[in-house]
């Protein structure tokens, strides 16, 4: 049987991987990074990496699950910040 505190980890693990979902999509479909922070989007992405590497380490599997996904959400908005900003350098 699940725990209380179990659903609740699984209900925030969903909340907060999927409030990633619309600016991941809108950053993909219109590769407009200009108002995104690349210090934020940075940090961010290593502190996700941070919660991955130990969720791992408990064998969490809500803090692996919602961390694995959002790593790729908000990598993928970083990678399009810096290759945009990589990009308008050599323009």
């Amino acid at each position: 049987m699940i725990s209380t505190p179990e659903i609740i980890s699984y209900l925030a693990a969903t909340l907060t991987t999927t409030s990633f979902v619309p600016q991941a999509i809108l950053t993909i479909k219109s590769r407009d990074t200009e108002s995104l922070s690349l210090g934020m989007y940075s940090s961010f992405t290593l502190g996700v990496l941070c919660w991955l590497v130990y969720g791992i380490y408990l064998n969490d599997k809500a803090i692996i699950f919602a961390n694995a996904i959002t790593l790729l959400l908000s990598s993928s908005i970083l990678f399009f910040k810096i290759y945009n900003m990589v990009s308008k350098k050599k323009a």
